[in-house]
């Protein structure tokens, strides 16, 4: 059996003798334990509160945000059965990208309040509250032995980060499936955590479980933090060394069961009785897992053009940068996640030093092992992975940089009477803030006495820090921890607050203020680089003209890819590269809200999309029908606007990546039963299908043996009637 040290704690507990130590469950999960002190449970529900009210605040600015998702959940709200595959379009011709779980949340929210935009974003912002209440969860568990004041104070401090961090602001109020993603994993360090203290195999099979739904919510990049969970299990678990490997094979049993259900019955489901799996070359789930989400991801290709153009690459804010260790702090990614990730890194380091040679297994070395080992692993991943990767991946690394920022950040506090705590604080709350005024920088028009503030006041805390080793001036170095974090988190939680409240629309949102980025395609490095943040595609500086909505490229997938080679990248209407309607407002005439697209980008072809509206005519047309579906329409991003528009499914030929469906012989087929009413020729958005060669053939057949009008100034074959 493992033994432990003698718990250390900073305070004595003052409960009387013979008195109750422990409240009754509902009364402690309100005020916390008796020996608490009063503040710091009612903290935890505020800082709950707070984070609900700003995440929940005006969701429906931003209207169906993604369209292409957004279409999905339409889809899902009418057919069970798009609603279990993840399918684009209620008559189930194709599915989105990945798999579906991130769906079945939101269509369970509008099946029960009516398909509206707040149906659909309100789970993603309840998913922010419920990520700050499980990395306080987990951060308070790891720190325990160090007293309840201390520990309640790192999880609190972990738990704003992870509110306060831009990248979570933009995410948690969208309908991405990297919301649902962090959750998960999130909740599965927490499952994690408490099966340390018994050695449990519930728990950390539940840990299993949650990591299995993260990979039906976004694949293999749902796995990247297993290697830290694994390692934490078997190194600090309370138990036997046999029993901790067979716990691990319980986790490894519950995580392939939990993922695995999925996968083995649309493997099971006949093909043709089916949607197509979108982003697939041959119509199976396992081919998007080491495919076009997983080793393409990584490696490049499968639909994967490269996040970075190769090691020597320059793509800007809508991709990752050039690979290396500084992507994670160059151009659009910076502004998203690095505020803190100095700090993070620091207190990673210095609170190993700290822990020293307590057991291998203390709460606390586990918890930053954890914790690095989730930032480390998914950062170098995201770091050098060749393929389509872009900046609002790095949410995933929210709650491993606020678990360290808190965990390490209590460990050198408790330290501060030793010079490597003082140290470790001042080196913490000075690089945050002079990172901070590089970030805010980039953006100088900006609220420009924000980042002279953070930078003075936060070096001055240093200052005070290191100062406080003095024995006579100690009480400097609280007013420094103090001061500095105050000022140290004002940058990115301000960053976080205006990224709140624009509206964000298309498959690339950014996060700032309005006018903050120019969402294309521009490159350089932080700080400083031309094509950084506030900079345009061309790498010029942005006005801050635009209407307040920010929107990526409405031509690249909805969660990555680029075009395949071979492609044309020509929108339905056969421009090269440019989709009608690029107006920066995105208000749509059939619906009023913003539209899934985006500005398109201007690096080449291929990324045409944008903003385009549907007519009233059109719209009205398509609501006519009553065929298995209203038209047909190359890419997916066209298919998606039509579908919320008109209210009615709509065949994405093609798909997001030049899905090679359907055949010019299954459309006609479809043709002849009379399933498709229209073909529409020019979309109204860009999408990646259109442009391959099947597509064309279509566009060729279908202009060849069918009259077109002009609805809405868009061309339009009707099906129904030859020539």
């Amino acid at each position: 059996m493992t033994t432990y040290p003698i718990p250390v704690t900073d305070r004595r507990d003052r409960a009387h003798p013979g008195a109750p130590t422990r409240r009754r469950a509902v009364p402690r999960l309100f005020l916390g334990e008796r020996t608490d002190a009063r503040w710091l449970r009612p903290a935890f529900w505020l800082l709950l509160v707070v984070t609900a009210v700003v995440y929940c605040w005006d969701l429906s600015m931003s209207g169906y945000a993604n369209s292409f998702y957004a279409a999905a959940v339409q889809a899902g709200t009418k057919s069970w059965e798009a609603f279990f595959f993840g399918s684009l379009d209620s008559s189930n011709f194709i599915t989105v990208d990945k798999p579906p779980a991130s769906l079945w949340v939101m269509v369970l929210s509008a099946r029960l309040f009516g398909f509206s935009s707040t149906s659909l974003l309100l789970p993603q912002a309840l998913m922010a509250v419920g990520s700050v209440a499980l990395v306080w969860g987990t951060v308070r568990r790891t720190l325990a032995r160090l007293g309840s004041t201390t520990a309640n104070v790192g999880a609190l401090l972990a738990g704003f980060v992870v509110a306060a961090t831009p990248a979570a602001a933009l995410m948690f109020r969208f309908d991405n499936p990297d919301a649902l993603l962090v959750l998960l994993m999130t909740a599965g360090a927490y499952c994690t955590v408490r099966a340390l203290p018994r050695g449990s195999w519930r728990w950390i099979a539940l840990a299993g479980v949650a990591l299995g739904f993260a990979f039906l919510t976004k694949m293999l990049q749902g796995l990247l933090v297993l290697p830290a969970f694994g390692l934490v299990y078997l190194v600090a678990a309370r138990t036997t060394v046999p029993k901790r490997i067979v716990g691990l094979l319980v986790a490894a049993a519950s995580l392939v069961v939990s993922a695995g259900w999925w996968v083995v019955a649309v493997w099971l489901w006949p093909a043709d009785a089916r949607p197509y799996i979108g982003g697939s070359t041959n119509n199976t789930v396992l081919d998007l897992v080491f495919g076009y989400n997983g080793l393409g991801r990584i490696f490049g290709g499968s639909g994967n053009g490269g996040g970075g153009r190769g090691a020597t690459g320059t793509a800007g804010s809508s991709f990752g940068g050039s690979t290396g260790l500084d992507r994670l702090f160059s151009s659009e990614m910076g502004l998203e996640i690095s505020w803190l990730l100095p700090a993070a890194l620091i207190a990673l380091v210095l609170g190993l030093v700290v822990v020293g040679r307590r057991h291998v297994a203390d709460p606390a070395r586990a918890g930053l092992v954890l914790w690095g080992g989730w930032l480390l692993v998914t950062g170098l991943v995201f770091s050098y992975m060749s393929g389509t990767i872009h900046p609002y991946y790095t949410v995933a690394l929210v709650p491993a940089i606020a678990g360290l920022v808190g965990t390490g950040g209590a460990l050198l506090w408790r330290a501060r009477n030793r010079m490597t705590g003082r140290l470790g604080l001042a080196a913490m709350v000075g690089s945050t803030a002079f990172w901070g005024w590089c970030l805010l920088n980039e953006n100088p028009t900006w609220l420009p006495w924000l980042r002279w503030v953070m930078l003075a006041g936060g070096l001055l805390s240093a200052v005070a820090i290191v100062v406080g080793s003095v024995p006579s001036l100690r009480k400097l170095v609280t007013v420094g921890v103090l001061a500095g974090t105050l000022f140290g988190l004002t940058g990115t939680t301000a960053y976080a607050f205006a990224t709140t409240t624009v509206a964000h629309s298309g498959s690339i949102p950014s996060v700032g203020p309005s006018g903050s980025s120019g969402g294309g395609m521009g490159g350089g490095r932080m700080p400083g680089g031309s094509g950084g943040p506030g900079a345009s595609a061309s790498g010029t500086e942005s006005d801050g003209s635009d209407s307040g909505t920010q929107q990526g490229p409405g031509g690249t997938p909805p969660d990555g890819g680029t075009p395949p080679s071979g492609t044309s990248g020509e929108v339905p209407d056969g421009t090269d590269g440019e989709a009608p309607g690029t107006g920066t407002s995105g208000t749509e005439s059939g619906t009023g809200l913003p539209s899934g697209g985006g500005d398109q980008a201007t690096d080449g072809g291929g990324m045409g999309g944008g903003s385009a509206t549907t007519s009233t005519a059109l719209t009205k047309l398509l609501a006519q029908t009553d065929t298995t579906w209203a038209a047909a329409v190359d890419g997916s991003q066209s298919a998606a606007q039509l579908e919320l528009d008109s209210n009615t499914p709509v065949m994405a030929i093609g798909g997001w990546s030049s899905d090679p469906t359907p055949t010019l012989a299954e459309f006609k087929a479809s043709v002849a039963e009379g399933k498709i009413a229209y073909y529409i020729a020019s979309g109204n958005g860009g999408g990646m299908g259109g442009g391959s060669s099947t597509a064309s053939a279509i566009t060729e057949w279908v202009a060849a043996n069918y009259s077109s009008t002009t609805v809405g100034g868009q061309t339009v074959y009707d099906l129904t009637t030859a020539k």
